[in-house]
C-alpha cells in the first residue's frame, strides 16, 4: 500500500514498483557505494549535539541507522520515505543491527503531518531532488524543527559534471529510441544542479543562512558489482527487462564499453559531483 496523501504521485509509484524494489535488492552495494556520503553527515551531527534528527528520503535506511548510533542514550533518528518497500527494509536493517532509537515512516515529506518542532537537525543524503514542490516540501520540514534547528542535506551537481551517472544513458541512446532523454528541470537526480535555484527555494520556504558549497567525493564501484549497477539500476535498467535478449545483450554490451574507461585495479573509479547544503530554521 502506498503512502496517503502525496502530492508527488509519480515518484510515488516509481518508487513503490519496480523502482524501490530494485533498490532494495541492491542494497548491500549502493551502501558501500554512499559510505562516505554517510560518514560526512554523521561527521556533521557528532559536531551539532543535535538529539532528535530527522532523515529525509531515507532510502533503505543507511544514513538513518548511522545517524542513530551516534544519538545513542541522547535520542533518536526518524526516516521519512515514500517508498514502502525501502521503509520495510530499513526496519529490518535497523533490528538486524540492534539499533532501538531508529524510527522510519512512509510518508510523502512534502505533505506528511510531522510534530511540529520536534526536531533539532534534518539531515538527507540524495534524498530531496525529487519533490514537485520543494518549497512546499522544505517549508513542511521546517516546521517540523525546533528554532535553530539545522538543514543540511547532499545533493547531485549537474549531469555533466557526473559522466559516469549518465554513462549507461549516453551509450544506450542509439539502440534504445524508448529512452526518453532527462528534464533537468524535473524531479529527479540532477533538479537541484542550479545552485542559485536551492538557495531561491530554501529561502522561500522560510530557512535562513543558507550555505551551498561543491563537495566532490572519490566513488569506487567494485567491478564484480558494475555490471548489476548498469543493468538494473537508473532509466537503463528500468527498461531493460522489457526488451527481447538479443537487442538486451547489444545495450549492455555497449554500456559495458562506455564505463571501461573508469575501471582499473579491479573498481570502477569516479567523482561524485555534489552539492554540501546547509541552512539553519529561524523560525
Amino acid at each position: 500500500m502506498q503512502p496517503q496523501n502525496e502530492p508527488n504521485r509519480a515518484q510515488s509509484t516509481q518508487w513503490n514498483a519496480r523502482g524501490g524494489e530494485v533498490w532494495v535488492e541492491q542494497q548491500a552495494m549502493l551502501d558501500r557505494l554512499f559510505r562516505p556520503f554517510e560518514l560526512l553527515l554523521a561527521d556533521t551531527l557528532q559536531a551539532s549535539r543535535a538529539s532528535e534528527v530527522l532523515d529525509i528520503g531515507c532510502g533503505a535506511g543507511a544514513t538513518t541507522i548511522a545517524a542513530a548510533r551516534l544519538l545513542a542514550g541522547r535520542g533518536r533518528c526518524v526516516g521519512v520515505d515514500l517508498s514502502v518497500a525501502l521503509v520495510e527494509a530499513a526496519r529490518r536493517g535497523a533490528d538486524i543491527a540492534g539499533v532501538a532509537n531508529a524510527e522510519f515512516v512512509a510518508a510523502d515529506a512534502q505533505a506528511h503531518p510531522f510534530d511540529p518542532g520536534r526536531f533539532d537537525a534534518m539531515i538527507s543524503r540524495f534524498g530531496v531532488m525529487f519533490f514537485a514542490d520543494p518549497v512546499a516540501a522544505f517549508a513542511n520540514i521546517r516546521q517540523a524543527g525546533r528554532a535553530d534547528a539545522g538543514l543540511t542535506f547532499i545533493a547531485w551537481r549537474g549531469a555533466e559534471e557526473n559522466p559516469f551517472m549518465t554513462a549507461a544513458e549516453t551509450a544506450a541512446a542509439p539502440l534504445l529510441p524508448e529512452l526518453a532523454p532527462r528534464d533537468p528541470a524535473a524531479p529527479g537526480q540532477f533538479a537541484f544542479a542550479d545552485p542559485e535555484r536551492v538557495r531561491r527555494i530554501l529561502t522561500a520556504s522560510g530557512w535562513r543562512d543558507v550555505d551551498v558549497r561543491p563537495l566532490d567525493v572519490a566513488c569506487a564501484l567494485p567491478e564484480a558489482d558494475l555490471d548489476a549497477y548498469l543493468t538494473r539500476m537508473g532509466p537503463v535498467g528500468m527498461l531493460l527487462p522489457q526488451l527481447d535478449a538479443a537487442r538486451r545483450d547489444r545495450i549492455v554490451a555497449a554500456v559495458r564499453q562506455a564505463v571501461d574507461v573508469y575501471v582499473s585495479a579491479g573498481a570502477a573509479k569516479f567523482t561524485a559531483a555534489c552539492w554540501l547544503v546547509h541552512a539553519r530554521n529561524p523560525a
